[in-house]
């Protein structure tokens, strides 16, 4: 049991340390893909308001991927 009950901690342990490592990436993704979801959908809602489809979706898209990799670019020279 003992034997058995060490690998278990071990793998936990070397996945604790994958999943630390793994973090920070994980966090410029989510944060890359966010704010072009949130800026295409802002320029969705505004181009449905103002029956002006679909300009303000192009430039929510836009303005997401800027600033997405605007985000990405300063993680990436932290």
């Amino acid at each position: 049991m003992d034997e058995n009950d060490d690998f278990v901690r071990k793998a936990l342990n070397e996945f604790q340390r994958i999943l630390r490592l793994s973090g920070p990436a994980a966090s410029a993704s989510y944060s890359l893909l966010g704010s072009i979801i949130i800026f295409s959908m802002g320029g969705y809602f505004l181009d449905n308001h103002l029956l002006t489809f679909p300009l303000f979706l192009i430039v929510g898209l836009l303005l997401g991927l800027i600033v997405g990799f605007y985000g990405l670019y300063k993680f990436i020279n932290k």
